[in-house]
């Protein structure tokens, strides 16, 4: 019995997905539960896996084929030992069928038409096609070729076609370069970040911190949270408390634009920002407020883990307030984050850096950090973006602070 396999559901406002590789290929025997290709979405990449053991029986598309929810991937002949037996031979093909004789063309009738008339067609550059004949067996007269450039002249001007994005000029080494489709995933994100800097008001606005506490702490007592909790104490769990303690405090920069209304959220799922070999995706931490810095450090690790995995759900991806990117791990010293849309906010963590800073009136060598938020100044205004960021700034370099709640 041949069993289909389909395009699963995908997740909410999915509706199609590109066929990223097959797995398998017609005539594979496969177990229950074995993957049989890889669906790459707007957000994630998913296995679909067999329902059946059987041998594979056909294949509907091909890799880099779109594909829509419920569509056939291919059919499974369950049971079988993976060997097929060759495709039956292609039906005779049908007898032609005698000819017809051609009806008069639009040409012929204008041809076979008088003169004066054939005479305006040419003139006028009427082609014969626009022209309704009414004369006897179907030829045209003068007065059919005046109401078609009547008509004609009516017409509203055809609009000029979009000219196709210009080259950007004569490849003289084309011969040493490659040319790549982009993966839906990488379209997708280039389309959203675009959309943002489109759509909103976006600003951003910049602070630094002294790490200078939360490294001491962090130092001194990382091994026993180890020990306890089976988690490493990192820099975000001390962030994503930060962070919350601040939309706590302005709740604008975790609300969001809908239509002509702004929905304030009341609950505080913070995304983390993750790069992975596909691209940029970013998993979100669900009520991280109601988190102890032990539960938050598990939950980016796990979803570390999936994104490099490439096991990362829908659920996984949608729904995030705000938005944690940490350019810091791979040496950036400042840069200005996109907002992920509809969020309103997002921070921008940077890299670790010795500088001079007066402290008390002596110069000292501190460990500084720059943060950049950027937001949408349509519902943030400049006031509630810099007392955010000092906010956090005051929780990093006062961690006590998020261990008391104050």
């Amino acid at each position: 019995m041949a069993v289909e396999i389909k395009v699963p559901t995908l997740g909410e406002s999915v509706t199609e997905a590109t066929i990223a590789k097959w797995l398998v290929k017609v005539g594979d025997r496969v177990a229950i539960d074995q993957p049989l290709c890889e669906l790459e979405t707007d957000k994630v990449t998913v296995e679909v896996n067999a329902t059946v053991a059987g041998a594979i029986l056909s294949v509907a598309a091909d890799e880099g084929a779109t594909v829509q929810v419920g569509g056939l991937l291919c059919a499974i002949e369950a049971g079988a030992a993976g060997t097929l037996a060759p495709p039956p031979p292609a039906a005779p093909r049908p007898a032609p069928a005698a000819p017809v004789a051609a009806a008069p063309t639009a040409a012929a009738n204008l041809a076979a038409s008088g003169p004066a008339a054939r005479k305006l067609a040419e003139e006028k550059a009427v082609p014969a096609t626009a022209i309704q004949a009414t004369g006897k067996d179907g030829r045209a007269t003068k007065a059919d070729v005046l109401a078609a450039i009547a008509t004609a002249a009516a017409a509203p001007a055809p609009s000029a076609p979009r000219p196709a994005a210009a080259p950007s000029g004569p490849r003289m080494r084309a011969d040493r370069e490659e040319r790549v489709r982009m993966t839906r995933l990488r379209r997708t994100i280039a389309n959203r970040l675009k959309d943002a800097q489109n759509t909103a008001a976006m600003l951003t606005t910049f602070n630094e911190v002294d790490m200078t506490a939360m490294l001491a702490m962090r130092e001194r007592l990382k091994d026993e949270f180890e020990k306890k909790h089976g988690a490493r104490l990192g820099f975000m769990s001390f962030f994503v408390k930060a962070c919350v303690a601040a939309l706590k405090e302005l709740p604008a920069v975790n609300a969001e634009i809908e239509g002509d209304e702004i929905v304030y959220k009341n609950y505080y799922d913070i995304g983390v920002a993750v790069g992975t070999p596909q691209g940029l995706v970013v998993p979100v931490l669900r009520d991280a407020d109601a988190l102890d810095f032990a539960g938050i450090e598990k939950g980016i690790g796990e979803l570390g883990r999936k994104a490099r995995d490439g096991k990362l759900s829908i659920a996984d991806l949608t729904g995030g307030t705000f938005t944690i990117s940490n350019g810091g791990v791979y040496g950036s010293l400042m840069s200005t984050p996109i907002l992920n849309p509809p969020q309103s906010g997002i921070l921008g963590m940077h890299k670790i850096q010795q500088r001079p800073m007066v402290v008390g009136g002596e110069i000292k060598a501190r460990p500084m950090m720059y943060l950049a938020l950027s937001y949408d100044h349509r519902i943030i205004d400049g006031r509630e973006a810099v007392l955010f960021l000092v906010r956090v700034k005051e929780c990093i370099e006062d961690p006590e602070r998020l261990l008391l709640g104050v």
